[in-house]
């Protein structure tokens, strides 16, 4: 994060102890025990805070490549999501980073642990912090403890619908509370939590910071938390993004590619800061995205798999094609990420100094998601709405792509319109996997994609991931395995 030297906290060491439970969730070993006396002040509380976006940043591996030495974060998230779509996939079949485009994801994949332990990482740290809240200026505790349960619940989102029921944890734990670590608890529980942790954000937060918790940032995942969770809820989704809408603190860039480069604009509403060329604030992922022009220390991770996403740009990607992939020989490149320096238009394109330590922000929400979940949550499940509104906030996106408001705009907005247009709006922004399971369509989609790219592999089962290996072993078995596994 850029505007922070922040210090690294470790909540695992101060929590878990012997038993193998010390080994839960791969504490890692740059961690130190916490001690209570630490805390003694506001600005102590908050570099505590600050301490959880680190588990979110994650580590790039290129810094530290031993993959059991730290945590990524959320530098792998899109081989667990964006490569389980329809929509890219890894240039070689070589090593675990290549069984997720083709459904051969196994509880002993590292990336997919990794992922599982990150997440964890985030919850740990937000339930240690909130027992030193009182410690900070009173003034200041109720926003800490929204910033944390934020932080909590964002992670417990991602871990719940990618791996399904998982152990709910909201508290500091000890050697003796094993069952509570490692016993899956239902995912309609889980979910009350997330909804409990943002509420708590919504009423506590303001929207003063892009790049760490905010009440918008609380109001548009929690939509999403209405649009995903199995008893949808239409109506409050519709209110939180209307009162995103109409705080008029957000807006859409004018240019589609300022989206991306000029980092921190209007558009955004919550993401993940990075900084180039510093190898303990810089990510990976803008140089394994590369391929036919290697910058990475693998080959391109992130090119177009099916070429129906390249047909579904053809026709509704308008001004975001262009700013989106590119063509390079045989591979079609995402460059919505280019590290800094790039420069795609000469021959050989090149990539600036520090590929490999990129400064590329990750964003996670975004005010054209709401716009799009605004007219999803008026949608409500049916196949087609002619509510005028609805129509309007996806209007707004697609105008800003470069369709004309009057000829382009539909008298009804369909689901599977909807769908098209949240696919090249979003593409590489880890977000089709998850539309396709919320829009329900994810078994046949994927079941056509796969049988036309000959990934036997797949069934529905493989749309969730396993439960890691190690942590099943931890668990003396307690912690169970998801089927077809």
């Amino acid at each position: 994060m850029k505007y922070f030297k922040y210090i690294i906290l470790a909540t695992i060491g101060s929590v878990f102890y012997s038993c193998d439970t010390d080994e839960f969730l791969n504490p890692l070993p740059d961690s130190s025990i916490v001690l209570d006396a630490f805390y003694e002040t506001d600005n102590d509380v908050l570099a505590g805070i600050i301490g959880i976006y680190d588990a979110i940043q994650g580590v790039n591996e290129n810094t530290t490549t031993n993959i059991n030495n730290a945590n990524r974060g959320v530098q792998f998230e899109y081989l667990l999501v964006e490569h389980r779509s329809d929509n890219t996939r890894s240039a070689t079949l070589e090593g675990s980073k290549a069984d997720f485009h083709r459904y051969l994801v196994e509880p002993n994949n590292v990336q997919s642990e990794d992922y599982y332990q990150s997440m964890y990482e985030v919850i740990f740290r937000a339930n240690n912090m909130l027992n030193f809240i009182d410690v900070a200026d009173e003034g200041n505790q109720a926003r800490y403890s929204a910033e944390a349960k934020f932080l909590r619940a964002y992670a417990y989102f991602n871990l719940v619908r990618l791996f399904g029921d998982v152990p709910l944890v909201t508290s500091v734990v000890g050697p003796s509370d094993s069952e509570l670590l490692f016993t899956r608890v239902p995912t309609s529980q889980i979910y009350q939590q997330i909804v409990s942790d943002l509420q708590e954000a919504i009423n506590n937060l303001d929207n003063t910071y892009k790049s760490r918790a905010s009440q918008a940032a609380a109001q548009g995942i929690l939509a999403k938390v209405y649009l995903t969770q199995e008893e949808r809820n239409y109506a409050l989704a519709q209110q939180l993004c209307e009162a995103i809408i109409n705080s008029g603190e957000f807006a859409l860039q004018d240019n589609y590619s300022d989206v991306f480069y000029d980092e921190l604009n209007d558009e955004i509403i919550f993401a993940i800061e990075y900084q180039a060329g510093n190898t303990q604030e810089s990510q990976s992922f803008s140089s394994e995205f590369t391929s036919a022009i290697r910058q990475g220390r693998e080959d391109g991770l992130n090119i177009i798999d099916n070429l129906s996403l390249i047909a579904d740009f053809t026709v509704y990607g308008g001004n975001r094609t262009a700013a989106s992939y590119i063509t390079i020989g045989t591979s079609n490149e995402c460059i919505k990420f280019l590290p800094e320096g790039s420069d795609i238009t000469s021959i050989p394109p090149t990539y600036g100094s520090n590929a490999r330590d990129a400064g590329n922000d990750w964003i996670i929400l975004r005010y054209a998601d709401v716009l799009l979940m605004h007219s999803e949550a008026i949608l409500g499940g049916r196949t087609e709405t002619s509510t005028g509104n609805g129509i309007d906030s996806y209007m707004a996106v697609k105008v800003r792509a470069g369709f004309d408001p009057v000829v382009d705009r539909p008298s009804s907005l369909t689901k599977d319109a909807l769908l098209v247009e949240r696919r090249v709006e979003f593409a590489y922004e880890n977000q089709r996997f998850f539309d396709l399971v919320r829009f329900e369509v994810a078994d046949p989609v994927l079941s056509a994609h796969a049988a036309e790219m000959g990934y036997g592999s797949y069934d529905a089962r493989k749309l969730l991931l396993p439960i890691p290996a190690r942590e099943i072993n931890l668990s003396d078995g307690l912690l169970t395995q998801n089927p077809g596994y």
